[in-house]
């Protein structure tokens, strides 16, 4: 089974920069509180770390 990490949506995207707001689009993020799980890729880690005042890593499973 792959490895996955829970990732919550905790900053809003309003007046933030076209290129985060697509971050979080592109992570499945649209709305404040919403979670996803998402598999634990380099790529996935890469987008997380580049908006970490907007998400945060819940949780890692596997």
């Amino acid at each position: 089974m792959a490895k996955t990490i829970v990732v919550k949506q905790i900053g809003s995207p309003i007046r933030r920069p076209a290129k985060q707001r697509a971050t979080l689009v592109g992570l499945g993020l649209n709305k404040m509180n919403r979670t996803r799980e998402l598999e634990d890729t380099p790529s996935v880690r890469g987008m997380v770390n580049s908006i970490p005042h907007l998400v945060e890593i819940i949780e890692e499973r596997g």
